[in-house]
């Protein structure tokens, strides 16, 4: 009930644009590690695999609606993944955006469900027998939207889903070089 309730407060919150960002300059790696630790023990039935290149640009963004985020598309993929199989978590950048990838092995989304699913209280026909609002990938698109970026799922080439948040990358502030 109280996860219910934050939810319909968030997707509130975004549609009547009274979302204040807090946007630092954060690597994607401390937001996944730090979405990836609060989740850790709903993910014992799954292996997690992460792959974000050290060197993978400072992103601004607010690090807490980010780590929502995440924390929203891996319980999709937690919840539609059969147990055993992974969930990867990638991030690359190109040209002047970063992509994070959420993938699982479950059933994929329905043709015709991609854009669908991300409306507020919209559900998957897969979703039927799943606990859920159909507010979390709403409330995921509203936190994309306000960086400035967007989201779409798709199916995995191997199947299962895959959900891609693009972000603008821009031009981190120059860092105060150190004395000697």
């Amino acid at each position: 009930l109280h996860r219910l309730v934050s939810n319909l407060l968030d997707i509130t919150r975004l549609e009547s644009g009274a979302l204040d960002l807090h946007t630092e300059w954060t690597p994607m790696e401390e937001v996944v590690g730090a979405a990836l630790n609060r989740r850790e023990l709903a993910t014992e039935a799954h292996r997690i695999r992460v792959t974000i290149p050290a060197d993978l640009p400072l992103v601004a963004m607010d690090g807490v609606l980010m780590e929502q985020l995440i924390l929203n598309l891996l319980d999709n993929a937690l919840k539609y993944s059969p147990p055993g199989t992974p969930v990867d978590i990638k991030a690359w950048a190109a040209g002047k955006s970063l992509t994070l990838s959420i993938s699982d092995q479950g059933p994929g989304i329905a043709a015709g469900d991609e854009e669908r699913i991300f409306e507020k209280l919209a559900r998957g026909q897969t979703a039927s027998n799943r606990p859920g609002a159909g507010l979390g990938l709403a409330i995921c698109k509203g936190i994309v939207t306000a960086h400035g970026g967007r989201i779409q799922a798709v199916n995995h080439p191997q199947g299962g889903a895959q959900f891609l948040v693009t972000l603008p990358l821009g031009t981190p502030p120059a860092m105060p070089e150190e004395s000697a």
